[in-house]
Protein backbone atom coordinates (compact mmCIF):
# COMPACT_ATOMS: atom_id res chain seq x y z
CA UNK A 1 0.00 0.00 0.00
CA UNK A 2 1.25 3.39 -0.67
CA UNK A 3 0.20 6.88 -1.19
CA UNK A 4 -0.03 9.36 -3.84
CA UNK A 5 -0.44 12.69 -5.17
CA UNK A 6 -0.22 14.90 -8.16
CA UNK A 7 -0.43 18.91 -8.45
CA UNK A 8 -0.77 21.51 -11.21
CA UNK A 9 -0.92 25.00 -10.27
CA UNK A 10 -2.75 27.79 -12.65
CA UNK A 11 -0.11 30.49 -11.61
CA UNK A 12 3.90 28.98 -13.28
CA UNK A 13 5.62 31.41 -11.10
CA UNK A 14 4.71 29.62 -7.92
CA UNK A 15 5.69 26.44 -6.76
CA UNK A 16 4.34 23.12 -6.38
CA UNK A 17 6.54 21.65 -3.69
CA UNK A 18 5.59 22.64 -0.24
CA UNK A 19 1.72 21.52 -1.33
CA UNK A 20 3.47 18.16 -2.31
CA UNK A 21 5.74 18.04 0.76
CA UNK A 22 2.37 18.52 2.97
CA UNK A 23 0.03 16.17 1.03
CA UNK A 24 2.61 13.42 1.88
CA UNK A 25 2.72 14.34 5.50
CA UNK A 26 -1.23 13.50 5.16
CA UNK A 27 -0.39 10.46 3.92
CA UNK A 28 2.17 9.38 5.54
CA UNK A 29 -0.08 6.59 7.30
CA UNK A 30 -0.13 4.52 3.97
CA UNK A 31 3.84 4.03 3.65
CA UNK A 32 6.71 4.73 6.16
CA UNK A 33 9.64 2.97 4.14
CA UNK A 34 10.47 6.09 1.44
CA UNK A 35 9.00 9.04 0.19
CA UNK A 36 9.41 11.11 -3.32
CA UNK A 37 8.95 13.99 -5.24
CA UNK A 38 9.27 15.07 -8.95
CA UNK A 39 8.88 18.45 -10.08
CA UNK A 40 8.51 19.76 -13.08
CA UNK A 41 10.17 23.75 -13.97
CA UNK A 42 10.90 25.99 -16.76
CA UNK A 43 11.32 24.44 -20.06
CA UNK A 44 9.99 20.93 -18.62
CA UNK A 45 13.07 20.27 -16.42
CA UNK A 46 12.47 17.93 -14.16
CA UNK A 47 13.59 18.04 -10.05
CA UNK A 48 13.87 15.31 -7.90
CA UNK A 49 14.64 14.28 -4.20
CA UNK A 50 13.99 10.82 -2.85
CA UNK A 51 14.82 8.56 -0.56
CA UNK A 52 14.31 5.60 1.92
CA UNK A 53 12.90 6.52 5.24
CA UNK A 54 9.89 9.17 6.50
CA UNK A 55 8.59 12.44 5.26
CA UNK A 56 10.67 14.31 7.79
CA UNK A 57 13.67 12.01 7.18
CA UNK A 58 14.11 12.13 3.30
CA UNK A 59 13.15 16.21 2.61
CA UNK A 60 15.28 18.82 4.24
CA UNK A 61 14.78 22.52 3.70
CA UNK A 62 17.76 22.71 1.28
CA UNK A 63 16.50 19.65 -0.98
CA UNK A 64 12.68 20.89 -1.02
CA UNK A 65 13.86 24.29 -2.30
CA UNK A 66 15.87 22.93 -5.42
CA UNK A 67 12.52 21.73 -6.58
CA UNK A 68 11.58 24.08 -8.58
CA UNK A 69 8.36 24.02 -10.80
CA UNK A 70 4.21 24.65 -10.45
CA UNK A 71 3.91 21.14 -11.12
CA UNK A 72 5.09 17.46 -9.74
CA UNK A 73 3.98 14.60 -8.30
CA UNK A 74 4.73 12.63 -5.02
CA UNK A 75 4.89 9.21 -3.52
CA UNK A 76 5.34 7.58 0.31
CA UNK A 77 6.02 3.79 -0.15
CA UNK A 78 5.23 0.60 1.60
CA UNK A 79 6.92 -2.61 -0.13
CA UNK A 80 5.24 -5.47 -1.34
CA UNK A 81 7.92 -6.88 -3.40
CA UNK A 82 11.22 -6.07 -4.58
CA UNK A 83 14.00 -4.36 -2.15
CA UNK A 84 14.33 -1.59 0.32
CA UNK A 85 16.71 -0.10 -1.77
CA UNK A 86 16.74 4.00 -2.51
CA UNK A 87 16.59 3.32 -6.32
CA UNK A 88 13.14 1.58 -5.78
CA UNK A 89 11.94 4.76 -4.01
CA UNK A 90 9.11 6.48 -6.30
CA UNK A 91 7.83 8.45 -8.37
CA UNK A 92 10.12 6.47 -11.32
CA UNK A 93 10.93 8.53 -14.00
CA UNK A 94 11.63 7.82 -18.36
CA UNK A 95 12.87 10.76 -20.57
CA UNK A 96 11.72 9.11 -24.28
CA UNK A 97 8.93 9.75 -24.39
CA UNK A 98 8.99 13.00 -23.78
CA UNK A 99 9.73 13.02 -20.18
CA UNK A 100 7.37 11.11 -17.82
CA UNK A 101 7.12 10.50 -14.22
CA UNK A 102 4.44 8.28 -12.13
CA UNK A 103 3.98 7.64 -8.53
CA UNK A 104 1.74 4.09 -8.63
CA UNK A 105 -0.32 2.52 -5.91
CA UNK A 106 -1.07 -0.97 -6.00
CA UNK A 107 0.14 -4.62 -7.75
CA UNK A 108 0.67 -5.79 -11.32
CA UNK A 109 -0.41 -9.64 -11.20
CA UNK A 110 1.08 -9.84 -14.56
CA UNK A 111 4.61 -8.72 -13.85
CA UNK A 112 6.49 -11.46 -15.14
CA UNK A 113 5.22 -11.07 -18.47
CA UNK A 114 5.36 -7.69 -19.08
CA UNK A 115 9.04 -7.53 -17.72
CA UNK A 116 9.77 -10.29 -20.82
CA UNK A 117 7.65 -8.00 -23.07
CA UNK A 118 9.82 -4.71 -22.44
CA UNK A 119 13.14 -6.26 -22.36
CA UNK A 120 12.57 -8.62 -25.38
CA UNK A 121 10.31 -6.49 -27.69
CA UNK A 122 9.65 -3.16 -26.59
CA UNK A 123 13.68 -3.11 -25.92
CA UNK A 124 13.33 -1.18 -22.71
CA UNK A 125 15.67 -1.34 -19.83
CA UNK A 126 14.14 -1.61 -16.47
CA UNK A 127 16.75 -0.47 -13.60
CA UNK A 128 14.80 -2.04 -10.43
CA UNK A 129 12.33 -4.96 -9.19
CA UNK A 130 9.29 -2.49 -9.13
CA UNK A 131 6.24 -3.58 -10.85
CA UNK A 132 6.11 0.45 -10.78
CA UNK A 133 8.16 0.51 -13.30
CA UNK A 134 7.30 -1.45 -15.32
CA UNK A 135 3.77 -0.02 -15.13
CA UNK A 136 5.96 3.12 -16.31
CA UNK A 137 7.34 1.68 -19.10
CA UNK A 138 4.54 0.27 -20.29
CA UNK A 139 2.68 3.90 -20.59
CA UNK A 140 5.99 5.08 -22.03
CA UNK A 141 6.22 2.45 -25.00
CA UNK A 142 2.43 3.02 -25.99
CA UNK A 143 2.88 6.69 -26.16
CA UNK A 144 6.10 6.17 -28.34
CA UNK A 145 4.38 4.65 -30.81
CA UNK A 146 2.47 7.95 -31.45
CA UNK A 147 6.16 9.08 -33.01
CA UNK A 148 4.85 12.70 -32.63
CA UNK A 149 7.33 15.35 -31.91
CA UNK A 150 4.11 16.89 -29.65
CA UNK A 151 1.51 14.61 -28.20
CA UNK A 152 -2.11 15.95 -27.47
CA UNK A 153 -4.59 14.11 -24.92
CA UNK A 154 -6.01 11.42 -27.45
CA UNK A 155 -2.41 10.51 -27.53
CA UNK A 156 -2.50 10.01 -23.92
CA UNK A 157 -5.67 8.21 -23.72
CA UNK A 158 -4.57 5.66 -26.59
CA UNK A 159 -1.65 5.00 -24.63
CA UNK A 160 -3.65 4.55 -21.38
CA UNK A 161 -5.71 2.17 -23.22
CA UNK A 162 -3.39 0.11 -23.63
CA UNK A 163 -2.01 0.03 -20.54
CA UNK A 164 -5.43 -1.19 -19.55
CA UNK A 165 -5.13 -4.15 -21.88
CA UNK A 166 -1.66 -5.28 -20.78
CA UNK A 167 -1.81 -4.85 -17.18
CA UNK A 168 -4.08 -6.41 -14.95
CA UNK A 169 -3.84 -6.10 -11.19
CA UNK A 170 -4.48 -3.08 -9.28
CA UNK A 171 -3.24 0.26 -9.84
CA UNK A 172 -4.16 4.05 -9.03
CA UNK A 173 -1.34 6.18 -10.86
CA UNK A 174 -0.90 9.83 -10.64
CA UNK A 175 1.50 10.90 -13.41
CA UNK A 176 3.76 13.78 -15.02
CA UNK A 177 4.06 14.64 -18.63
CA UNK A 178 7.11 17.39 -18.83
CA UNK A 179 5.69 20.74 -19.96
CA UNK A 180 2.33 19.22 -20.57
CA UNK A 181 0.58 18.40 -16.76
CA UNK A 182 -0.70 15.75 -15.13
CA UNK A 183 -2.58 12.66 -15.22
CA UNK A 184 -4.50 10.10 -12.74
CA UNK A 185 -6.25 6.78 -13.83
CA UNK A 186 -6.96 3.36 -11.79
CA UNK A 187 -7.64 -0.10 -12.48
CA UNK A 188 -10.96 -0.92 -14.38
CA UNK A 189 -12.30 -2.27 -11.11
CA UNK A 190 -11.50 0.21 -9.07
CA UNK A 191 -9.45 -1.83 -6.12
CA UNK A 192 -6.79 1.39 -5.33
CA UNK A 193 -8.31 4.83 -5.00
CA UNK A 194 -7.37 7.71 -6.07
CA UNK A 195 -9.24 11.61 -5.82
CA UNK A 196 -9.01 14.73 -7.71
CA UNK A 197 -10.65 18.12 -7.18
CA UNK A 198 -9.64 21.91 -7.57
CA UNK A 199 -9.44 25.44 -5.91
CA UNK A 200 -9.68 28.85 -7.11
CA UNK A 201 -5.87 29.78 -7.41
CA UNK A 202 -4.46 32.69 -4.77
CA UNK A 203 -3.04 34.68 -7.83
CA UNK A 204 -6.80 34.43 -9.73
CA UNK A 205 -4.61 32.74 -12.46
CA UNK A 206 -7.31 29.84 -12.86
CA UNK A 207 -7.89 26.78 -11.02
CA UNK A 208 -4.85 24.77 -9.73
CA UNK A 209 -5.83 20.85 -9.10
CA UNK A 210 -5.27 17.71 -7.76
CA UNK A 211 -5.09 14.11 -7.44
CA UNK A 212 -4.50 11.88 -4.31
CA UNK A 213 -4.97 8.92 -2.64
CA UNK A 214 -7.66 9.85 0.17
CA UNK A 215 -10.05 13.09 0.09
CA UNK A 216 -8.38 14.23 3.43
CA UNK A 217 -5.43 15.51 1.56
CA UNK A 218 -7.46 17.67 -0.89
CA UNK A 219 -9.50 18.75 2.06
CA UNK A 220 -6.50 20.14 4.40
CA UNK A 221 -5.33 21.94 1.42
CA UNK A 222 -8.60 23.39 0.46
CA UNK A 223 -9.74 21.81 -2.65
CA UNK A 224 -13.19 21.80 -3.64
CA UNK A 225 -15.36 19.54 -6.32
CA UNK A 226 -13.93 16.34 -4.93
CA UNK A 227 -14.83 13.60 -6.71
CA UNK A 228 -13.06 9.83 -7.43
CA UNK A 229 -11.50 9.07 -10.46
CA UNK A 230 -13.63 6.53 -11.64
CA UNK A 231 -12.73 2.59 -12.20
CA UNK A 232 -11.07 2.34 -15.52
CA UNK A 233 -10.74 6.30 -16.09
CA UNK A 234 -8.37 8.66 -17.17
CA UNK A 235 -8.48 12.34 -16.27
CA UNK A 236 -6.07 15.04 -17.90
CA UNK A 237 -5.39 18.05 -16.45
CA UNK A 238 -3.13 20.12 -18.62
CA UNK A 239 -2.20 23.99 -18.82
CA UNK A 240 -5.15 24.70 -20.59
CA UNK A 241 -8.29 22.02 -20.12
CA UNK A 242 -9.31 19.39 -17.71
CA UNK A 243 -10.34 16.35 -20.14
CA UNK A 244 -11.73 12.85 -18.65
CA UNK A 245 -12.51 9.52 -19.87
CA UNK A 246 -13.35 6.20 -19.14
CA UNK A 247 -11.91 3.65 -21.26
CA UNK A 248 -12.79 0.19 -19.57
CA UNK A 249 -16.49 -0.29 -17.81
CA UNK A 250 -15.99 -3.59 -15.58
CA UNK A 251 -19.53 -4.87 -14.87
CA UNK A 252 -18.79 -4.19 -11.54
CA UNK A 253 -16.49 -2.69 -9.32
CA UNK A 254 -14.51 -3.83 -6.28
CA UNK A 255 -12.72 -1.56 -4.28
CA UNK A 256 -10.24 -2.65 -1.72
CA UNK A 257 -12.55 -3.27 1.61
CA UNK A 258 -9.03 -3.38 3.68
CA UNK A 259 -8.95 0.67 3.51
CA UNK A 260 -12.01 0.91 5.29
CA UNK A 261 -10.86 -1.49 7.98
CA UNK A 262 -7.25 -0.40 8.45
CA UNK A 263 -5.15 1.47 5.74
CA UNK A 264 -7.30 4.72 5.09
CA UNK A 265 -7.36 7.83 7.39
CA UNK A 266 -11.17 8.07 9.26
CA UNK A 267 -11.88 11.57 8.11
CA UNK A 268 -11.54 10.30 4.21
CA UNK A 269 -14.45 9.44 2.12
CA UNK A 270 -13.27 6.71 -0.96
CA UNK A 271 -16.06 5.74 -3.58
CA UNK A 272 -18.53 7.43 -1.86
CA UNK A 273 -18.33 6.24 1.45
CA UNK A 274 -17.17 7.93 5.10
CA UNK A 275 -14.28 5.83 6.49
CA UNK A 276 -15.04 7.31 9.39
CA UNK A 277 -19.39 5.79 9.59
CA UNK A 278 -18.22 2.26 7.60
CA UNK A 279 -16.07 1.67 10.98
CA UNK A 280 -18.83 2.78 13.57
CA UNK A 281 -21.41 0.39 11.69
CA UNK A 282 -18.31 -2.12 12.13
CA UNK A 283 -18.63 -1.86 15.50
CA UNK A 284 -22.29 -1.93 15.83
CA UNK A 285 -22.68 -5.30 13.43
CA UNK A 286 -19.54 -6.51 15.83
CA UNK A 287 -21.67 -5.88 19.10
CA UNK A 288 -23.80 -8.00 17.95
CA UNK A 289 -21.65 -11.05 17.09
CA UNK A 290 -19.97 -10.43 20.51
CA UNK A 291 -23.82 -10.59 22.43
CA UNK A 292 -24.61 -13.80 19.97
CA UNK A 293 -21.16 -15.68 21.18
CA UNK A 294 -21.57 -15.07 24.89
CA UNK A 295 -25.51 -14.79 25.51
CA UNK A 296 -26.65 -13.57 28.70
CA UNK A 297 -23.40 -14.48 30.16
CA UNK A 298 -21.73 -11.27 29.14
CA UNK A 299 -19.01 -10.53 31.74
CA UNK A 300 -16.77 -8.14 30.23
CA UNK A 301 -16.11 -5.15 32.29
CA UNK A 302 -14.88 -2.53 30.06
CA UNK A 303 -13.87 -2.21 26.14
CA UNK A 304 -10.44 -1.25 25.30
CA UNK A 305 -9.54 0.22 21.40
CA UNK A 306 -6.09 -1.21 20.51
CA UNK A 307 -5.34 2.50 18.82
CA UNK A 308 -5.58 4.14 16.75
CA UNK A 309 -7.83 2.39 13.60
CA UNK A 310 -10.14 0.93 16.02
CA UNK A 311 -11.30 3.33 18.09
CA UNK A 312 -14.50 4.04 16.03
CA UNK A 313 -15.50 0.44 16.04
CA UNK A 314 -14.73 -0.33 20.17
CA UNK A 315 -16.21 2.94 21.14
CA UNK A 316 -19.70 2.02 18.71
CA UNK A 317 -19.56 -1.60 20.01
CA UNK A 318 -19.19 -0.32 23.63
CA UNK A 319 -22.37 1.91 23.34
CA UNK A 320 -24.27 -0.93 21.77
CA UNK A 321 -23.10 -3.42 25.10
CA UNK A 322 -23.58 -0.52 27.30
CA UNK A 323 -20.53 -1.33 28.45
CA UNK A 324 -17.90 1.19 29.71
CA UNK A 325 -15.41 2.42 26.91
CA UNK A 326 -11.92 3.18 28.18
CA UNK A 327 -8.50 4.19 26.60
CA UNK A 328 -6.11 1.34 28.27
CA UNK A 329 -3.28 2.70 26.03
CA UNK A 330 -0.90 5.44 25.32
CA UNK A 331 0.99 5.40 22.08
CA UNK A 332 3.78 6.96 21.55
CA UNK A 333 3.51 8.58 17.61
CA UNK A 334 6.62 8.38 17.08
CA UNK A 335 6.55 4.87 15.77
CA UNK A 336 4.97 3.25 12.78
CA UNK A 337 2.69 1.22 11.82
CA UNK A 338 3.91 -1.81 12.78
CA UNK A 339 1.83 -4.05 9.93
CA UNK A 340 3.45 -2.12 7.26
CA UNK A 341 6.96 -2.40 8.74
CA UNK A 342 9.51 -5.17 6.83
CA UNK A 343 10.15 -7.73 9.13
CA UNK A 344 8.81 -10.00 11.78
CA UNK A 345 11.55 -9.23 13.87
CA UNK A 346 11.22 -5.88 13.56
CA UNK A 347 7.16 -5.55 13.92
CA UNK A 348 7.44 -7.54 16.94
CA UNK A 349 9.66 -5.47 19.06
CA UNK A 350 8.04 -2.10 17.99
CA UNK A 351 4.52 -3.07 19.53
CA UNK A 352 5.75 -2.61 22.66
CA UNK A 353 7.52 0.48 21.87
CA UNK A 354 4.85 1.89 19.86
CA UNK A 355 1.90 0.58 22.58
CA UNK A 356 2.40 1.40 26.69
CA UNK A 357 -0.86 -0.24 28.95
CA UNK A 358 -1.92 1.65 31.69
CA UNK A 359 -2.29 -0.43 34.84
CA UNK A 360 -5.22 1.57 36.22
CA UNK A 361 -7.76 0.27 33.61
CA UNK A 362 -6.69 -3.36 33.51
CA UNK A 363 -6.02 -4.49 37.10
CA UNK A 364 -7.99 -7.21 38.23
CA UNK A 365 -11.19 -6.35 35.11
CA UNK A 366 -12.14 -8.33 32.34
CA UNK A 367 -11.24 -6.26 29.07
CA UNK A 368 -12.51 -6.76 25.64
CA UNK A 369 -9.68 -5.45 23.24
CA UNK A 370 -10.96 -4.17 19.88
CA UNK A 371 -8.98 -3.59 16.59
CA UNK A 372 -9.71 -3.59 13.29
CA UNK A 373 -7.95 -6.71 12.54
CA UNK A 374 -5.79 -9.60 13.30
CA UNK A 375 -3.05 -10.60 10.34
CA UNK A 376 0.07 -12.59 11.44
CA UNK A 377 -1.25 -12.38 15.14
CA UNK A 378 2.22 -10.59 16.37
CA UNK A 379 0.88 -7.39 17.18
CA UNK A 380 -2.33 -8.94 18.84
CA UNK A 381 0.03 -11.70 20.96
CA UNK A 382 2.47 -8.65 22.62
CA UNK A 383 -0.71 -6.52 23.43
CA UNK A 384 -2.91 -9.46 25.17
CA UNK A 385 0.09 -10.18 26.64
CA UNK A 386 1.04 -6.54 27.80
CA UNK A 387 -2.99 -6.46 29.20
CA UNK A 388 -1.74 -9.74 31.71
CA UNK A 389 1.30 -8.38 32.61
CA UNK A 390 -0.65 -5.40 34.06
CA UNK A 391 -3.02 -7.32 35.60
CA UNK A 392 -5.93 -7.96 33.32
CA UNK A 393 -8.45 -11.11 34.74
CA UNK A 394 -9.51 -12.16 31.17
CA UNK A 395 -8.79 -10.65 27.67
CA UNK A 396 -11.40 -10.91 25.15
CA UNK A 397 -10.40 -10.08 21.52
CA UNK A 398 -12.39 -8.27 18.97
CA UNK A 399 -11.61 -8.18 15.12
CA UNK A 400 -13.65 -5.24 13.31
CA UNK A 401 -12.11 -7.42 10.00
CA UNK A 402 -13.06 -11.07 9.59
CA UNK A 403 -10.29 -13.68 10.02
CA UNK A 404 -7.69 -13.30 7.48
CA UNK A 405 -6.68 -16.64 5.70
CA UNK A 406 -5.54 -15.41 2.48
CA UNK A 407 -2.38 -13.85 0.88
CA UNK A 408 -3.33 -10.16 -0.46
CA UNK A 409 -2.29 -9.71 -3.87
CA UNK A 410 -3.10 -5.99 -4.94
CA UNK A 411 -0.68 -3.98 -2.78
CA UNK A 412 -0.98 -5.28 0.85
CA UNK A 413 1.83 -7.35 2.45
CA UNK A 414 -0.04 -10.31 2.92
CA UNK A 415 2.01 -12.69 0.97
CA UNK A 416 2.31 -16.12 2.52
CA UNK A 417 -0.28 -18.11 3.86
CA UNK A 418 2.36 -19.29 6.74
CA UNK A 419 2.39 -15.67 8.05
CA UNK A 420 -1.36 -15.33 8.65
CA UNK A 421 -2.10 -16.85 12.19
CA UNK A 422 -6.11 -17.78 11.13
CA UNK A 423 -4.99 -19.67 8.33
CA UNK A 424 -5.90 -23.03 8.65
CA UNK A 425 -7.45 -22.63 12.09
CA UNK A 426 -10.46 -22.31 13.71
CA UNK A 427 -11.28 -19.07 15.83
CA UNK A 428 -10.25 -20.53 19.44
CA UNK A 429 -7.11 -22.22 17.74
CA UNK A 430 -6.60 -18.76 16.94
CA UNK A 431 -7.59 -17.49 20.61
CA UNK A 432 -5.17 -19.85 21.77
CA UNK A 433 -2.19 -18.69 19.01
CA UNK A 434 -2.39 -14.43 20.46
CA UNK A 435 -3.47 -15.52 23.85
CA UNK A 436 -6.89 -14.68 24.03
CA UNK A 437 -9.74 -16.33 26.31
CA UNK A 438 -11.73 -15.47 23.43
CA UNK A 439 -11.50 -14.15 19.94
CA UNK A 440 -14.37 -12.80 18.02
CA UNK A 441 -14.28 -12.27 14.14
CA UNK A 442 -16.62 -9.85 12.27
CA UNK A 443 -18.62 -11.40 9.55
CA UNK A 444 -17.93 -11.26 5.68
CA UNK A 445 -21.47 -10.01 5.23
CA UNK A 446 -21.58 -8.22 7.86
CA UNK A 447 -18.32 -5.63 6.96
CA UNK A 448 -19.40 -5.57 3.53
CA UNK A 449 -23.03 -4.23 4.56
CA UNK A 450 -21.14 -1.95 6.79
CA UNK A 451 -19.86 -0.28 3.68
CA UNK A 452 -22.41 -0.75 1.46
CA UNK A 453 -24.71 1.32 3.94
CA UNK A 454 -22.81 4.48 2.87
CA UNK A 455 -22.97 3.90 -0.82
CA UNK A 456 -25.70 1.32 -2.38
CA UNK A 457 -24.54 1.34 -6.27
CA UNK A 458 -21.26 -0.43 -4.79
CA UNK A 459 -22.43 -4.53 -5.28
CA UNK A 460 -18.81 -5.98 -4.12
CA UNK A 461 -15.57 -5.34 -2.81
CA UNK A 462 -12.27 -6.89 -3.07
CA UNK A 463 -12.65 -9.59 -0.34
CA UNK A 464 -9.88 -11.88 -1.07
CA UNK A 465 -7.86 -12.19 2.30
CA UNK A 466 -11.23 -13.28 3.55
CA UNK A 467 -12.32 -15.77 0.95
CA UNK A 468 -9.76 -16.15 -1.21
CA UNK A 469 -11.58 -14.56 -4.18
CA UNK A 470 -9.33 -12.73 -6.09
CA UNK A 471 -11.70 -10.51 -8.52
CA UNK A 472 -8.98 -10.19 -11.33
CA UNK A 473 -9.40 -13.83 -12.46
CA UNK A 474 -5.66 -14.78 -12.89
CA UNK A 475 -4.64 -15.24 -9.64
CA UNK A 476 -3.02 -18.97 -9.52
CA UNK A 477 -1.40 -21.47 -7.17
CA UNK A 478 1.96 -20.65 -9.13
CA UNK A 479 1.29 -16.88 -9.50
CA UNK A 480 0.94 -17.15 -5.15
CA UNK A 481 3.53 -19.72 -4.81
CA UNK A 482 6.43 -16.96 -6.96
CA UNK A 483 4.58 -13.97 -4.95
CA UNK A 484 5.17 -15.67 -1.49
CA UNK A 485 9.09 -16.30 -2.56
CA UNK A 486 10.01 -12.29 -3.52
CA UNK A 487 7.59 -10.95 -0.81
CA UNK A 488 9.19 -12.29 1.75
CA UNK A 489 11.04 -10.88 4.85
CA UNK A 490 14.55 -12.51 3.26
CA UNK A 491 14.09 -11.32 -0.27
CA UNK A 492 12.99 -7.20 1.58
CA UNK A 493 16.22 -7.50 4.07
CA UNK A 494 18.41 -7.54 0.46
CA UNK A 495 21.17 -5.11 0.86
CA UNK A 496 20.28 -1.96 -1.71
CA UNK A 497 21.86 -2.03 -5.06
CA UNK A 498 24.40 0.84 -6.38
CA UNK A 499 22.33 1.80 -9.51
CA UNK A 500 19.92 5.12 -9.03
CA UNK A 501 17.80 6.48 -11.65
CA UNK A 502 19.69 8.62 -13.77
CA UNK A 503 18.31 11.17 -16.35
CA UNK A 504 16.97 14.58 -14.30
CA UNK A 505 18.26 16.35 -11.86
CA UNK A 506 18.90 14.67 -8.07
CA UNK A 507 19.01 16.10 -4.85
CA UNK A 508 19.00 13.54 -2.32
Amino acid sequence: MCGISALLLADSSQAAVSELLESLGLLQHRGQDAAGIVTCGHKGRLFQCKGNGMVRDVFTPQRLMALAGNMGVAHVRYPTAGTPADSEAQPFYVNSPYGIAMAHNGNLTNDSELRHFLDYDAHRHINTDSDSELLLNIFANNLQKTGKFRINEQDIFSAAAGLYGECRGAYAVAAMLAGFGIIGFRDPHGIRPLVFGRRKSSTGAGYDYMFASESVVLDALDFTDIEDVQPGEVVIVSKTAVTRRRLVVEERITPCIFEYVYFARPDSTIDGIPVYNARLDMGVKLASKVRQALGDSIDIDVVIPVPDTSRAAALQLSHELGLPYREGFNKNRYVGRTFIMPGQEMRRKNVRRKLNAMPTEFKGLNVLLVDDSIVRGTTSQEIIQMARDVGARKVYFASAAPAIRFPNVYGIDMPSIDELVAAGRSDDDVAGAIGADMVFFQDLDDLIASCRAFNPRIAAFDTSVFDGKYVTGDVTAEYLHKLEMRRSDAAKQKKPGDGEVIGLHNYK
